[in-house]
This record gives C-alpha cells, sequence and structure tokens, in this order.
C-alpha cells in the first residue's frame, strides 16, 4: 500500500472545489475515525471535505487513513485556518449550520448544488455566536428528548448530506 495516497497529498485550496454537489465542512473536528468516515463518504458522493483548524489530530494520524484509506484518492480536502478564514469562503446564504440547538430541522431547508453543510466539533459543535448571528440558517436533526446529547458527528454528516442530494437528485450518483 505504499502506493497509495495520503491524506496530506490530497489538500488543494478551496476555489478548485467548487464545482461539486456539495461541501461538507468539520469546524475544529477532533475524533480522527469520525472524520476519515467523513472523508469516506465525500469520496463516495463526490462531495468536497473542508477542514477547519485546529484539529484534534495530525492529517496523517494512523486512525484517520485508516477509516478512509482506500477512498483518499478519491477526495479533495481543503484546509481553513480558522472558522473565520473558512467563513470567508463560503457566502451565508450558501452554508447550512448544524446543531442539536437549532430552531428547525434539516427537513425544512431548501439546499441547492454547491451548498456547505457546516458541523461542530464533537465535545462543543458550533459556536453559539455563529448560530445567533445565522438563525435561518440552523438545523438540526430530530431526536428523542432526554435519550441523548446528540449522535455521533459522522452520523450526523451522513442525515444532512444524503438529505441534501437526494433534494437535488443525486448529482453524478447511481
Amino acid at each position: 500500500m505504499s502506493g497509495a495516497a495520503q491524506p496530506q497529498d490530497r489538500l488543494v485550496a478551496p476555489d478548485p472545489l467548487r464545482d461539486v454537489p456539495l461541501h461538507v465542512v468539520l469546524v475544529e473536528p477532533e475524533i480522527p475515525p469520525n472524520t476519515g468516515n467523513v472523508a469516506r463518504l465525500c469520496a463516495a458522493t463526490g462531495c468536497a471535505l473542508h477542514l477547519v483548524e485546529p484539529l484534534g489530530f495530525r492529517i496523517d494520524d494512523r486512525a484517520l487513513k485508516r477509516a478512509g484509506l482506500d477512498y483518499w484518492e478519491a477526495l479533495d480536502v481543503a484546509i481553513h485556518s480558522s472558522l473565520d478564514a473558512m467563513l470567508a469562503t463560503f457566502a451565508p446564504d450558501r452554508m447550512w449550520l448544524a446543531s442539536t440547538r437549532a430552531p428547525r430541522t434539516y427537513a425544512a431547508a431548501e439546499f441547492r448544488r454547491g451548498d456547505a453543510l457546516v458541523f461542530g466539533k464533537e465535545t462543543a459543535g458550533l459556536p453559539q455566536a455563529l448560530l445567533d448571528a445565522h438563525p435561518d440558517r440552523t438545523l438540526r436533526i430530530p431526536m428523542r428528548r432526554g435519550a441523548v446529547r446528540s449522535i455521533n458527528l459522522s452520523a450526523a454528516v451522513a442525515v444532512l448530506t444524503y438529505a441534501a442530494l437526494a433534494q437535488l437528485g443525486y448529482p453524478g450518483l447511481d
């Protein structure tokens, strides 16, 4: 497997990623297997993966590679140095912010090709100030009240990504 692409070999500037169905953004992800699972999902769907620093792991972390080992060559990854840098990449009306604290469910969203689905870090989610600044762009996944604090990050990404892709007619997928 020495010829396999390494995650750091797939880093690209955000601009070349514009022609993708969706942009999946992980803000300060902390758990390598979650990011690896999301990378695999992005490879399978043609979505771009954006990682916002600081990361809770090195991009060449063994667990991260293991979770998406055979899929890194099918994926472009953009690294943003901060949340502000990422926010400068997307127009506010093209971002959907995922939060357990959002007032409406993802089913109420009208997704468009090229939208960014933004997810916070596993232990804290997205900053409340960001959610407060864009209340009409926040979405939640319905859950039983009091059962759990949240679902796993990679599961949440899968739910929202496939909901958006369904609205878009599953572009490029069969």
